[in-house]
């Protein structure tokens, strides 16, 4: 006679459910160290690296490929490739320590219900054998636990909502049938379907033209608003952040290495690194002179780093940057960086010219869409005291 046995039923996530309103810390992760096993090699491809998503922001996590962004992000979903570990740190959403997650049900539990993520490619993000409805509604049929009906409902509202036109239609259509940017609403789509927490961008526009770009950040920044989600945008252009991002972290080599106020990293930038990023900006370059480019190239990450990771491509660099590592200096109560220069026994450094050529030219920005603003303001006001008259 065979004895029957059930398996036990795997406890729930303990997490705090309590309201978040808008600024309080809703992912906090610290000195993040993670590996990677390549034939026998180890590679360090975070390097301590700590940052703060918070209720209702938009958080910019800018830097060059190879600078560790994608795979932080990846590891607050469980979505590391299996020769990765996070060796050390901590990374809290809700007081629960993401890193402690071990099996696949703990794992669904947060991912895509609690912390979804748009990839940079659509086309490999979507499978090419379904319809996209379908991919749609077997996400919030997973993950809300919606019968079929219900599903294929919010699926509809979903496409909807990403300014997909008439989404009857295009619901029973496959990948192939829409173009990039269509499929990239369809891939966001499916990411809110569940209602996230959290929603993590991996460059979702790096494989678009700039009109349909700028129309995805919009989609973005609107869905955000009406969701109430958090956004941790990845990219490597600082330009595609800067109406976007309320708070900016830049990455090097593994590690954050300035972060703050949007407008503190745009207007007032501590970091040489920082420098660099914002000098590479093509709409800084003057008409018959070379664009800038950064010199060198990044170190490599399979090798122990002594000082400052960025040292050999700074022409600012002193030298106890090519012997011990910076700590973080506070700029402002919400802007620091990890630079020597910011220590006060350091000399004065002079902000190079392309970064004072782009403050000028922010500040120029600035003043015109308050004019703009203000000469709206009035015509409505010039409006109403018309229509009132009558």
């Amino acid at each position: 006679m065979k004895l029957k046995h059930t398996m036990a039923e795997p406890a729930p996530l303990q997490m705090d459910q309590s309201t978040r309103t808008h600024g309080d810390v809703l992912l906090s992760a610290q000195d993040m160290v993670i590996e990677f096993n390549l034939r026998g090699r180890l590679l360090t491809a975070v390097r301590g690296a700590s940052l703060e998503l918070r209720a209702g922001e938009t958080l910019a996590v800018v830097g060059e490929s190879g600078s560790g962004k994608s795979v932080l992000a990846k590891s607050f979903l469980g979505m590391l490739d299996k020769n990765g570990r996070v060796r050390s740190g901590s990374a809290l959403y809700r007081g629960l320590d993401l890193v402690g997650l071990k099996t696949e049900d703990d794992w669904l539990a947060i991912r895509g219900k609690k912390v979804a993520m748009i990839f940079q490619d659509p086309m490999t993000a979507l499978n090419p054998l379904k319809t996209v409805g379908e991919q749609i509604r077997e996400v919030a049929s997973l993950h809300r636990g919606l019968g079929k009906s219900e599903a294929r409902l919010l699926a509809l509202d979903m496409l909807s909502r990403v300014g997909i036109p008439e989404p009857e239609r295009r619901y029973s259509q496959y990948p192939h049938e829409f173009s990039g940017g269509m499929r990239q609403r369809v891939v966001i789509a499916s990411a809110i379907a569940c209602g996230p927490e959290i929603l993590i961008c991996d460059e979702p526009t790096t494989a678009l033209d700039v009109t349909i770009q700028a129309q995805i950040l919009e989609l973005i920044k609107g869905l955000q608003r009406d969701l109430g989600m958090s956004v941790l945008f990845i990219t490597h252009d600082l330009g595609v952040v800067a109406k976007m991002a309320d708070r900016i972290a830049v990455m090097y080599a593994g590690q954050v290495v300035e972060e703050g106020l949007s407008s503190e990293v745009f207007y007032d930038a501590r970091h040489p690194y920082t420098w660099t990023l914002l000098a590479s900006l093509p709409q800084l370059g003057i008409k018959g002179d070379e664009l800038f480019s950064i010199k060198g190239t990044p170190p490599s990450l399979f090798k122990t780093i002594k000082g400052d990771a960025f040292a050999p491509r700074n022409p600012f660099a002193l030298k106890v940057d090519f012997e011990y590592e910076p700590p973080f200096f506070d700029v402002s109560p919400t802007h620091r960086a990890k630079t020597w220069l910011l220590d006060p026994r350091s000399p004065r450094i002079e902000v190079p010219e392309t970064i004072s050529r782009l403050r000028s030219r922010l500040t120029e920005t600035r003043a015109e869409e308050l004019a703009g603003k203000a000469a709206d303001l009035a015509a409505r006001t010039s409006r109403t005291k018309k229509g009132g008259g009558r």
